[in-house]
């Protein structure tokens, strides 16, 4: 799949089973987060592979957010179960260094692109994801235990794998409500 393509029909695929990118393939995943735009070169990420027992670890860690939350029981209970939706989930961190010429929000983007390039490169192999973010994402029991410092931020879960069913195609957008052009 030529590049253009790939940017111009991406979609997450929520629905991934094994096999997960692994040897090269996750290689290039890896170095595809590596070459996101990095003002300074302060390489502002940090990511955790989660694959077997490292779900299994992820799932606890979000199982004791929602009980440290007073979440439902029903919520309690599917907690730990989140994690095993894919055979592998990248925790991605934006991991923020003071500079006088990179602010905070575009350390978080740099790493924010790191993200789409993983899911980009995936793709491009074969495989596919999901980027998650929601309540665990910036809850402190979580941050904790994935020794996220204060000024940093989760940016996403990317969740990883073969993709289990064909992705629907997404309608193409008038381009004009996003745009102005100035001549």
């Amino acid at each position: 799949m030529d590049a253009l393509s790939l940017l111009l029909n991406r979609a997450s695929q929520p629905r991934l089973k094994a096999p997960a990118p692994d040897g090269e393939a996750l290689e290039n995943i890896m170095q595809a987060a590596l070459r996101a735009p990095d003002h300074a070169c302060l390489t502002p990420w940090r990511f955790i592979v989660c694959q077997d027992k490292g779900l299994l670890k992820l799932g606890a860690i979000f199982e004791q957010s929602a009980i440290d939350n007073d979440k439902s029981e029903k919520e309690i209970e599917r907690a730990p179960q989140l994690t095993q939706r894919a055979p592998m989930i990248i925790v991605a961190i934006a991991k923020y260094t003071e500079h006088e010429k990179v602010p905070r929000v575009e350390q978080i983007a740099s790493a924010s692109c790191a993200v789409m390039a993983m899911q980009m490169a995936a793709v491009a192999q074969g495989f596919n994801g999901i980027w998650r973010t929601g309540s665990y994402a910036q809850c402190d029991t979580v941050r904790d235990a994935l020794n996220v410092a204060e000024e940093d931020e989760i940016v996403g879960f990317l969740y990883l794998g073969t993709p289990a069913i064909e992705g629907a195609s997404k309608p193409k957008r008038d381009s004009n409500a996003f745009f102005e052009h100035w001549s």
